[in-house]
């Protein structure tokens, strides 16, 4: 799974950034100050990192400079938004540079852009031994590929973005099949049914009495 580091002092914009780029099958970690931030780069591997440039105790620059050895790439994010501060940051080695205030999906669209320039893979879900790769549409068990239909792995993917949570059948066949719930459940449950049996998921998809299904991991 790829992982995302975001240095971000202002802990609503860490959230906001950290609950999209999860939801889209980012793994994210969290740094309020550039301390904090440059910990978890001496500790960890990262596939990219969110910066912001005004930061507590050692601001973006610094902590670029600590980071371009790694190799790792660098998203400035800053209300610095001159056109010498973006020369500045560009210059300094940041692969990209976004100004606050910004709208996730541009984010989005220049998370993705800067992966797929420096081949940092793709986006991909994982539950225990089970992961999908959702650029490839592939299922993968164990390292092995499963087959799935197409509903079946939109059904997976719905399932793994919201694990260890209650899962309404008509929410999730209304997410899955792209129309109304008309209150039948066979269809939703056959396929809930071919998922538990191809990834060996009985015990991990659980029914909830009258209420859907929940995928535990």
């Amino acid at each position: 799974m790829t992982e995302i580091l975001v240095v971000e002092d202002d802990e609503a914009i860490a959230n906001l950034i950290c609950m999209n780029l999860s939801a889209e099958g980012y793994r994210c970690t969290c740094a309020r100050d550039g301390m904090e931030g440059a910990d978890y780069v001496e500790g960890r591997s990262f596939d990219l990192v969110l910066l912001d440039i005004m930061l507590p105790e050692v601001d973006g620059y610094e902590l670029l400079e600590y980071i371009k050895p790694t190799g790792t790439p660098v998203i400035f994010l800053t209300a610095k938004g001159s056109v010498d501060d973006r020369v500045r940051g560009l210059k300094a080695g940041a692969d990209d540079y976004l100004v606050k205030p910004f709208q996730i999906g541009e984010l989005l669209a220049r998370v993705e852009a800067v992966l797929r320039r420096l081949g940092k893979g793709e986006r991909q879900l994982a539950v225990g031994d089970v992961s999908v790769r959702l650029d490839s549409r592939q299922a993968l068990k164990g390292g092995q590929p499963v087959t799935l239909t197409v509903k079946e792995f939109d059904l997976l993917v719905e399932l793994m973005q919201n694990r260890n949570i209650a899962l309404y059948r008509d929410q999730l066949y209304e997410k899955v099949w792209k129309e109304p719930f008309s209150g039948e459940t066979r269809t939703l449950d056959s396929h809930i049914q071919r998922l538990r049996r191809k990834l060996g998921w009985e015990e991990r998809i659980r029914t909830v009495f009258r209420i859907g299904y929940r995928l535990e991991g």
